[in-house]
């Protein structure tokens, strides 16, 4: 075709597409590759714990998404992120029903599909020019997301993190040198290596053999690093006491949930004075009660308090109870008793964050317009303020244990600072939960890989202990012991580890991830550079073109 008897000028393209590239197809194979990606995530997590299957759906993702552009990105990763907190998040919905779980899934989603957003967008603009060094965009749009969820809105949900898939993965050792971010940044570099292997298989074997063995040899390398477990040992009891039923009225029976953790203390107080077992390095240091084990104030109710003493008395050490304080009126407090032998007033730690939408509900009479289920929190607990430490008295000398509340355990700054207390460097974290509102689901095991990480992570055992189960110790290690079941009485006693070195990762801080947030940053600001400068008569590389139509 002619225009005024010319020819038109050609136009030049954006470049070649140089390096490997998967190609996956129009934008159904897409979308079901996105939602194929959430659900092996999915798998990736308790209750199914194939972690292996995190770096494949970290691959598959980076497949359907890297090059697409970023409104594409943002479908594919929303569909994605929908596949994957829907089902791993479905104990949120158990009692209180389909709609708050589904809002939550949904705004957890929205994260993945923001950073997918952004992969699709440096993708489209760099891949042409950069080749294969866009995959970087993958590893740390993951750690850049994460980090996102788990500081926003509302102090965020750090939930269901790729790292904590890994407990039983080689690279679960990452967490001693970069922390829980870390584990996810090294979960995303062996996806994204398996990625480059197998788009390059055919055209390229040489670079899928290195991309491939680069993977492996991040897999290889972490499992051979295992973390210090040698320190002196002190002896730790935890009771889980169970409860009349399970639910949002778990505690309907307040007594008898006070009542079981009392009787529970004096059995291993009875336990060890007539058959102690041989493993046992010292006597009896500490016993350690989960979160709402007394829902009675024990401060205010003198018949709490004297069912606590008695199973102090019991066993002749500090007892450690998780209990619901009537303070400040008219809001709670959702605290950890430090109870000593002598009937001193306790000592207390206050949960630092509670969990909004469960704990206390912010914006209250807006968020009524949409479910009438935020009455169900009738009284809000507040923040407490300071970090805990308790001071414990051993036979080869006193040690720090640092209190943690149920959720609390999955925030990678409150948990460092606490652990990192001048002067109370924690030798033993605990935590104290109550997972008897979720009842038989996967929350109980998610929450135990979280506190096997954060073993690594900080080189501290763990006291892990739930009113109803799981409970068990996690040795600096990761490696478990003396773990229960789901809604039984038991009541563990172990040798623990204490140690107080500074692992890498507390030393760093929180250093990597503003690292991986910087070279996010530069990465896209190259991106927007790329796509502003394409020359007059250069199609725009945010758009797909004829050759190249997702």
């Amino acid at each position: 075709m002619t225009y005024g008897g010319s020819v038109p000028p050609q136009i030049p393209h954006a470049g070649p597409r140089t390096g490997p590239t998967l190609r996956v197809g129009g934008w159904v194979p897409r979308a079901v590759g996105a939602v194929v990606a959430g659900l092996l995530l999915w798998l990736a997590f308790p209750e199914h714990d194939l972690w292996w299957l995190a770096p494949v759906a970290v691959a598959l993702l980076a497949a359907v998404t890297l090059d697409v552009g970023g409104r594409r990105g943002f479908a594919l990763g929303m569909l994605a992120g929908w596949a994957f907190f829907v089902p791993v998040l479905s104990w949120s919905g158990v009692y209180v029903g389909k709609l708050p779980w589904f809002a939550l899934a949904t705004l957890q989603a929205l994260y993945v599909a923001l950073m997918c957003a952004v992969v699709g967008f440096v993708g489209r603009c760099l891949r042409p020019r950069w080749g294969d060094s866009t995959y970087a965009v993958v590893p740390l749009a993951w750690v850049v997301q994460e980090l996102a969820r788990g500081t926003t809105p509302f102090g965020g949900f750090p939930w269901a993190r790729l790292a904590f898939s890994q407990a039983d993965s080689p690279l679960a050792n990452v967490a001693q040198w970069l922390g829980a971010p870390g584990v996810t940044f090294a979960v995303a570099v062996v996806g994204t290596a398996l990625l480059a292997g197998v788009a390059s298989a055919r055209r390229h074997p040489r670079t899928a053999g290195v991309a491939l063995a680069g993977g492996a040899a991040v897999l290889v390398l972490s499992g051979l690093a295992t973390p210090q477990v040698t320190g002196r040992q002190v002896t730790v009891g935890l009771v889980q006491g169970n409860v009349p039923r399970a639910g949002l009225d778990f505690n309907a029976e307040r007594r008898a949930v006070l009542d079981n953790h009392v009787r529970g203390t004096e059995l291993i107080g009875e336990r060890l004075a007539t058959d102690p077992p041989e493993n046992l390095p010292a006597p009896l240091s500490l016993v350690v009660w989960p979160e709402n084990s007394s829902d009675i104030d024990p401060i205010r109710n003198a018949d709490a308090a004297a069912q606590v003493q008695r199973a102090v008395t019991a066993v002749g050490v500090p007892v450690i109870v998780g209990a619901v304080l009537q303070e400040p009126d008219p809001d709670l407090s959702n605290a950890s008793l430090l109870y000593r032998p002598g009937g001193a007033e306790p000592e207390r730690y206050v949960k630092n964050h509670p969990v909004p939408f469960a704990e206390y509900i912010p914006y209250r009479s807006f968020f009524r317009t949409f479910s009438d289920k935020v009455d169900l929190v009738t009284r809000d607990f507040v923040s407490g303020e300071g970090l805990g430490a308790f001071r414990i008295d051993a036979t080869s000398g006193a040690y720090w244990a640092l209190p943690t509340i149920c959720f609390e355990v999955a925030y990678d700054g409150l948990m460092r600072d606490s652990v990192t207390q001048p002067g109370k460097e924690a030798g033993l974290i605990l935590v104290q939960t109550n997972n008897a509102t979720f009842g038989y689901t996967a929350e109980s095991e998610q929450q135990f890989a979280i506190s096997r990480i954060r073993a690594i992570e900080h080189g501290r055992s763990v006291a892990h202990v739930s009113t109803v189960g799981v409970s068990g110790f996690v040795a600096p290690d990761g490696s478990v012991t003396g773990k229960t079941g789901l809604f039984t009485a038991e009541q563990p006693v172990a040798p623990v580890t204490i140690r107080t070195e500074r692992t890498l990762s507390d030393r760093l801080g929180v250093w990597p991830e503003w690292v991986a947030v910087a070279a996010l940053v530069l990465l896209v600001g190259g991106a927007g550079v790329a796509r502003r400068g394409v020359r007059v008569g250069r199609p725009d590389p945010e758009r797909p073109t004829k050759d190249h139509v997702d």
